[in-house]
């Protein structure tokens, strides 16, 4: 008996049309990488399509406002794209999105995790996935506060604050203990954030309670602005500091999730 052959998944018309999406997707993507117009002959260039290929595809995307078209062959991004963000952004949740990423942080360390947002001169914690493996209180609950000079995600918006604006914070509050561990000095603060603004990591060794450490890395929106930190929090007796990367990855992770685009390389 004759074996049926299997049909295909997919007819050509709709081939055609995933290959057109396609490379829809490739010209905008070349678009996005450069700052200024892009003439018709370097985008087919660059996205390997032939130009009468690249142009017809070019002018539907013109029509619907996904590109412009500056002059006579030279091409940008189009308004709808950024009406299309703006519809994207205000649906946008932190904790939402950070969860998913937080919960897998959580299962790779079987330690506590915490989303915390800076409110004056104090880091709130907003969002936290619980270890439940010790006794050991954790300060880090949902709706605590602690002085950003002593927190490990509180040290990452004094960095971004820029060095006047540290001298300010340490002027206005005085840098108070929480534990004998927490820096309350000025040239030590600066010391700290120095290791942290080269690391891209910041680190609360026992600072906020006695007994508790913790590890955080930034998370940026699509403005490219430090909106968070991400921390996980450790009895001391269990503190890793080969999980600083994991921690990094993971807001990098979040941040790329709310839009965030790093800087090219020069």
């Amino acid at each position: 008996m004759p074996t049926k052959k299997p049909e295909s998944s997919a007819t050509p018309e709709a081939k055609a049309s995933i290959q057109v999406i396609e490379r829809m997707m490739k010209l905008l993507d070349v678009l996005a990488q450069h700052a200024d117009p892009v003439p018709l002959k370097q985008l087919a260039l660059e996205t390997g399509l032939h130009p009468s290929t690249a142009h017809r595809i070019l002018g539907a995307m013109t029509h619907s406002g996904f590109v412009e078209r500056a002059d006579a062959g030279i091409y940008r991004l189009g308004i709808r794209l950024l009406e299309l963000g703006s519809i994207v952004k205000s649906r946008i949740s932190l904790r939402e999105t950070a969860m998913p990423f937080m919960l897998k942080l959580h299962a790779a360390t079987g330690e506590s995790v915490n989303l915390g947002v800076r409110a004056g001169d104090e880091i709130v914690y907003v969002e936290r996935t619980s270890s439940g493996r010790s006794s050991v209180r954790v300060v880090h609950i949902v709706g605590a506060r602690a002085p950003l000079h002593t927190t490990a995600t509180g040290k990452l918006f004094l960095v971004e604050a820029g060095l006047e604006r540290i001298r300010e914070y340490a002027r206005r509050t005085a840098l108070p203990a929480s534990t004998p561990a927490s820096i309350t000095t000025l040239p030590a603060l600066e010391k700290e954030l120095d290791r942290v603004r080269r690391h891209g990591v910041a680190f609360d060794l026992d600072e906020v309670e006695t007994g508790v450490r913790c590890i955080a890395a930034g998370i940026r929106d699509d403005d490219r602005a430090l909106i968070a930190g991400l921390s996980l929090s450790t009895p001391s007796e269990r503190f890793n500091p080969d999980w600083a990367p994991l921690v990094k990855e993971t807001a990098d992770e979040i941040s790329r999730a709310l839009g965030y685009l790093a800087p090219r390389a020069a």
